[in-house]
């Protein structure tokens, strides 16, 4: 498959001039967070929905249901997240390579994960977010980007339910 040539055109070479009273290297360390975070959420995004189309076993319907609504939540942060780094006059992801080389959160390929392991996965899987966003959240304030730290916020708690979530629904009663 052939790549698509660059074009050097002079709006193509010319820097971001996006306006901001953040500093070019507060603004990076908040652009490399976010990328780490919405590489992570993609990572994320997708793995529940693996999870989502192979999950099997007696609560079947319940978990297929949870997992479709914590996959479209996540895949709803992604844009958001983005245009965060855009504003601050950075670039984001561009492509599923891009993703990898900026996701930690591990994906799983195995043919058959258990109903119990898929849920305790993806609790430790939003866990792990939780933490990023957290890191992210003192960058964000040392950078005094008082906007993507309200929005860190949220992202946070929308984490923290989804773990919930995974964690009362894997309970054994």
């Amino acid at each position: 498959m052939a790549k698509t040539p660059k074009i050097k055109t002079p709006e193509a070479t010319a820097e971001l001039a996006t306006p901001t009273d953040l500093t070019a290297n507060s603004t990076m360390s908040v652009a490399d967070a976010l990328n780490g975070i919405l590489a992570d959420s993609f990572a994320l995004y997708l793995k529940t929905k693996n999870f989502h189309w192979h999950v099997s076993g007696p609560h079947f319907r319940d978990y297929h249901l949870m997992l479709d609504d914590q996959a479209t939540q996540i895949l709803g942060t992604t844009d958001a997240i983005a245009e965060r780094v855009r504003k601050t006059g950075n670039t984001t992801l561009r492509s599923i390579g891009d993703i990898a080389r900026h996701q930690r959160l591990r994906d799983n390929d195995a043919d058959y994960v258990s109903a119990t392991d898929m849920l305790a996965e993806l609790r430790e899987d939003n866990l792990a977010l939780v933490a990023s966003l957290r890191e992210a959240k003192d960058i964000v304030d040392e950078a005094k980007d008082n906007a993507t730290s309200g929005i860190l916020d949220e992202w946070t708690d929308l984490a923290e339910e989804r773990a919930w979530f995974l964690f009362e629904a894997s309970r054994k009663g």
